[in-house]
C-alpha cells in the first residue's frame, strides 16, 4: 500500500487536511552490477575517511561544511524545531492560469485526497478552480527545502505538482536561425496535424523498449539466440513538401472520401 504524506492546504482562514500519494511509479528494468570473472554481486561499503571503519546508517549524521574540513552537525529534530506550523502546511500564495506555466517547471506529481473533515472545503476549492479555469500556486517546507508547488484541479479530484524555481531552470545554450516558411508549407503541416488529431488515451501508449528488453531477458533465460531486427531506415531523400504530402496521404482514413471540387458552369 502506498505511503501517504499528510499535510494541510491553507488559503485565507480555510485549512484543508489532505494526504498526498505519489502519482507515478518506476516500471523500468534495472540491472545489477556483477564481477565479470565470477558473476558475483558488486557491493559498495560506506567507510569513514578518517579511520577507514565501515559505517551503518545509524552512525551517519548530517553535517554542513562551513570551512575546509570543519562541519556543524544538524539533527532532524533541530530542523523540525525551526519550522513554524505555517511552513509545515501548503500555503496558497496566489492563483494563475494553467497555460501561463511552462511544463519545464513541473518536477514530481502527487494525487491529493482530502482527510476526514476536509472533504467539503476540498471539493469547494476543486470546483471553484475548475469553474475559473485556474490553478493554485503554493509553498511548503519539506525536509530542509522550501518547496514550490501547483495545485491543479481535475474532474475526479486534484493533483499537486512540485515545481522548480526560476534559478533552477537552465537557459537554452543557443538559439537557432529561424528559416522562412511558406504559406503552402504551413498549410500542409497544419493538414498533417489535423489528420493525426485524436483524443489522448494514456492506455494506448506502451514502453516498447522495455517490452523488447523483457523479451531479450526471457530469451537469454531460455537459452535462445538473440536476433537483431532488420534496419527499416529509408535512405531516400525527398523534399519537405513531398514528405508532408506523403504523410498526409498515409494518415488519411481509407473510408473517408476526398472532397471533390466542381466547377460551376456559366449561368448556373
Amino acid at each position: 500500500m502506498a505511503v501517504a504524506r499528510r499535510t494541510v492546504i491553507s488559503f485565507g482562514l480555510v485549512a484543508i487536511p489532505v494526504a498526498l500519494y505519489t502519482a507515478t511509479q518506476d516500471n523500468d528494468i534495472h540491472f545489477n552490477q556483477l564481477h565479470k570473472a565470477d558473476n558475483s554481486r558488486i557491493k559498495y561499503k560506506k567507510t569513514c575517511a578518517h579511520c577507514g571503519q565501515e559505517i551503518t546508517s545509524d552512525d551517519i549524521v548530517k553535517g554542513f561544511e562551513y570551512d575546509k574540513d570543519k562541519y556543524v552537525i544538524v539533527t532532524d529534530e533541530e530542523i523540525e524545531k525551526v519550522k513554524t506550523e505555517k511552513e509545515k502546511s501548503i500555503q496558497i500564495l496566489h492563483f494563475a492560469q494553467l497555460n501561463q506555466i511552462s511544463p519545464v517547471y513541473y518536477e514530481k506529481t502527487y494525487q491529493v485526497i482530502p482527510e476526514a473533515g476536509g472533504e467539503k472545503a476540498f471539493e469547494l476549492l476543486r470546483l471553484a478552480l475548475m469553474n475559473e479555469q485556474k490553478i493554485a500556486i503554493g509553498k511548503v517546507v519539506w525536509g530542509a527545502s522550501d518547496t514550490l508547488m501547483a495545485i491543479i484541479p481535475r474532474e475526479d479530484g486534484m493533483i499537486i505538482a512540485t515545481m522548480y524555481y526560476a534559478d533552477e531552470i537552465k537557459e537554452l545554450p543557443k538559439t537557432y536561425n529561424k528559416p522562412e516558411v511558406s504559406e503552402q508549407e504551413l498549410k500542409m503541416a497544419s493538414a498533417l496535424i489535423n489528420s493525426m488529431d485524436t483524443p489522448f488515451d494514456p492506455a494506448a501508449y506502451h514502453n516498447e523498449y522495455q517490452i523488447k528488453l523483457k523479451e531479450l531477458i526471457e530469451s537469454k533465460i531460455n537459452g535462445k539466440e538473440i536476433v537483431a531486427p532488420k534496419d527499416e531506415t529509408s535512405n531516400n531523400v525527398i523534399s519537405l513538401m513531398d514528405a508532408l504530402q506523403a504523410s498526409i496521404e498515409k494518415n488519411q482514413a481509407p473510408d473517408k472520401p476526398k472532397k471533390r471540387t466542381t466547377k460551376k458552369t456559366k449561368g448556373a
